[in-house]
């Protein structure tokens, strides 16, 4: 538990910390007015001493090669020293221990091909059924694995030993192409894995006894939290809107509103409840009319 006086610290540059830590409103108490308690935190007077805060990108080395992981976290260090960024690295020696430890968080995943317990083509499908956002870079010392590792959306591969002039070249392509940091997104666990979610693609959101059901992509997942929390943390967001007492819907993807059920541009159904229209009509129009 870190304690940090609440004067001096701008309402700005508290927002922009809280935004970058990705902490829950949940985890901030404001005990008194001179005071914010901030929990699970580090190295916070580092960040707040910061002018503008660089993205850390989180990136996971699988492989069973110890030699190969140093030169390849040294030659990402040598990149990272060139271009401005700021790395993270997580390692790991085999693909079960990658998805025994999986962290939804994970920008970019260096995965070799063949490894003894878990080979990275069992290891990437595996991955694809929680994370369809994270980046995958393949490793391996053999061309004929190429274009399997393609059926799991491969950013692309490497061959080994990896060059600091092709893997600068394969970094350019997936920072430009590639990179999410500016998408905004919902990690959670649940008792099926660890899950990444764009705001774009989550649909809506509904109460499932005391948690909610996320509806994103052809997926349903629980997160264990309220309504109440989910609401504070979906409705700041402009494209969500609570049309019901058990469900905020992502407003993209409303196609039309008949009485008091919304149709979803998926064919979906949604209700909404008579003392909540006229304000989410409001909003849905707003919405609607900043994207003209």
């Amino acid at each position: 538990m870190v304690i940090v006086p609440h004067r001096p610290v701008s309402f700005k540059l508290f927002v922009t910390f809280h935004t970058y830590a990705r902490i829950a409103p949940s985890e901030i108490l404001i005990l008194q007015k001179d005071l914010i308690i901030i929990t699970a935190l580090k190295n916070i007077q580092k960040t707040l001493r910061c002018k503008e805060i660089t993205p850390v990108f989180k990136i996971a080395i699988c492989d069973d090669e110890d030699t190969l992981i140093q030169e390849l976290k040294e030659n990402l260090t040598k990149y990272a020293a060139e271009t401005g960024q700021e790395f993270c690295f997580f390692v790991y020696h085999d693909g079960s221990e990658l998805l025994q430890k999986y962290n939804a968080e994970y920008d970019l995943i260096f995965l070799d091909i063949k490894m003894e317990q878990l080979n990275g083509l069992k290891t990437a499908e595996e991955i694809r059924k929680i994370d369809r956002a994270v980046g995958l870079i393949f490793l391996t010392s053999f061309r004929q694995y190429v274009w399997k590792g393609y059926e799991y959306s491969a950013v692309n591969y490497l061959l080994k030993p990896v060059r600091y002039n092709v893997l600068k070249l394969e970094l350019d392509r997936y920072f430009s192409r590639y990179q999410s940091k500016n998408d905004p997104y919902l990690s959670f666990s649940n008792n099926s894995g660890a899950y990444k979610v764009f705001y774009r693609n989550l649909r809506y959101a509904e109460t499932e006894k005391r948690n909610v059901l996320l509806h994103f992509e052809d997926q349903r997942q629980i997160i264990y939290q309220n309504m109440k929390k989910v609401s504070a943390l979906l409705c700041v967001q402009p494209q969500f809107a609570r049309c019901h007492q058990s469900f905020i819907v992502n407003l993209s993807f409303v196609k039309g509103v008949t009485g008091l059920e919304l149709l979803l541009t998926t064919g979906e159904r949604i209700p909404i409840s008579q003392p909540k229209r006229k304000e989410f009509m409001k909003r849905l129009a707003d919405y609607m009319g900043e994207l003209l």
